[in-house]
């Protein structure tokens, strides 16, 4: 099963929240979640695929493992543990979620590469991930091995050269926090665009990720914005629309944890 382009984000979200986000994110049609052992929601995420009555096969699963779960004694455990707690025998994705300063590399890829042989995820991939540690993971496993390379992107934080580097590498791009938490509604030159499309803010921004080919993965516990953001329109945008959208790049990284690696 191909990753659907537009999947919805469970960061944040916690017990009930999480619950209904997803069962009803399902019901409108979404067919791509996405979690992590961190968010501490894996098994709401699971109720409510289970309870959703959707066969497994038509539902595109994706977690991630913790920095302290990389090492070999504890990755696939780790992974067992999650794949419990969603109710299912397998992920479609798992991934790396941060790169880790206490595990090498190589010990945590030879485990999802393990996790992958013995049929626990279909794929596997990594999560932010800059220039540097992604050319050391092509370099162990290979590029073709690594489906996506998940980080932030928004009009105000664009990655562009990490993008045009993974674009080079055949590595999909998944952009999380495709709305800033929010901010893009309240930005002047979305709204602007916007306006002239009979689109909101909202709708602009993810209409400029999706023609880059971007995967995205918005979060929401409304329905009507579940439903808005599955509906996104794409290839409206002019080229005029997206050099305003481009001009709004500042840097504004929302995901800083302190142990976070050296961006580009």
């Amino acid at each position: 099963m191909q990753m659907p382009q537009i999947g919805l984000g469970t960061f944040r979200l916690k017990g009930d929240d999480a619950y209904n986000s997803v069962k009803t994110g399902l019901e409108v049609g979404y067919r791509h979640i996405d979690t992590a052992q961190i968010y501490d929601n894996e098994e709401e995420v699971g109720k409510a695929l289970t309870d959703s009555g959707l066969p497994r096969a038509e539902v595109f699963v994706t977690t991630k493992i913790w920095n302290s779960n990389l090492g070999k004694e504890n990755l696939i455990p780790s992974l067992m543990e999650s794949l419990r707690k969603l109710q299912t025998s397998y992920v479609d994705l798992l991934l790396i979620h941060w790169p880790s300063k206490e595990f090498a590399l190589k010990e945590t890829l030879d485990e999802l590469m393990k996790a992958k042989a013995q049929g626990l995820t279909k794929e596997i991939g990594i999560s932010n991930f800059p220039i540097k540690e992604t050319q050391e993971a092509i370099d162990l496993i290979g590029a073709n091995n690594i489906y996506t390379n998940q980080i932030e992107i928004h009009p105000f934080l664009q990655n562009k050269k990490l993008v045009n580097f993974l674009n080079e590498k055949g590595i999909r791009v998944t952009a999380y926090m495709p709305l800033a938490y929010g901010k893009v509604m309240t930005d002047e030159t979305l709204k602007s665009v916007g306006g002239i499309h009979d689109a909101s803010p909202a709708t602009v921004s993810m209409s400029w990720l999706l023609d880059q080919g971007f995967t995205v993965i918005p979060s929401s516990t409304k329905r009507s914005n579940l439903e808005n953001n599955l509906k996104t329109r794409v290839k409206f945008l002019t080229s005029q629309d997206a050099i305003k959208i481009q001009s709004l790049d500042r840097n504004e990284r929302l995901a800083q944890p302190e142990f976070s690696p050296k961006w580009d």
